[in-house]
């Protein structure tokens, strides 16, 4: 199972689509499970954004074979980078995703509510990948591939390539 929780706040309608896409890619049962509060540690005034592993920490951890998703809309960093859409435990149970950079609003353009959770699902699949083990992939059109800014989340796919799959399902 894979429970998807909002740390924060995080529109309904996103949380759905969530739902839906991440049952189906994953063949597995999504549910959402409740509301986690933004931890006060983490938030870096000066950037404006939230040290994304502190938000990871504040992800219940999951049964055994199951995972949790944390969804929010505060904008994330790592440290030596300017943003992440996302985190991810590899071979954990536990994975963030941002969906502040995930707008075409964020980048002073009209808003896009098919294209918005279009990207939503992709950097879901994609974090959620990494606690089934996988590394980025080389393939440009695989949802492993990795995302150094949102052109490369537009060009690669929703699923897993042949070699990302066998690995996911195994």
């Amino acid at each position: 199972m894979i429970a998807l929780m909002t740390i924060g706040d995080a529109e309904h309608l996103v949380i759905e689509a969530l739902v839906s896409s991440l049952s189906e890619i994953f063949s597995q049962r999504v549910k959402a499970a409740d509301t986690v509060s933004l931890p006060q540690a983490g938030w870096n005034e000066g950037r404006g954004q939230y040290l994304a592993a502190t938000l990871l920490s504040s992800v219940p951890a999951p049964g055994a074979g199951d995972r949790s998703l944390g969804i929010t809309n505060t904008d994330l960093y790592v440290p030596r980078m300017n943003f992440v859409f996302g985190l991810a435990e590899i071979e954990g149970g536990r994975a963030i995703i941002s969906l502040a950079r995930l707008r075409p609003e964020f980048y002073s353009m009209l808003p896009d509510e098919a294209l918005f959770k279009e990207r939503a699902v992709k950097e879901a699949v994609h974090e959620l990948g990494h606690t089934y083990g996988l590394g980025h992939c080389p393939d440009a059109k695989c949802v492993m591939r990795f995302s150094n800014k949102l052109r490369d989340t537009d060009v690669k796919g929703t699923s897993f390539c042949d070699a990302c799959r066998e690995k996911v399902y195994r």
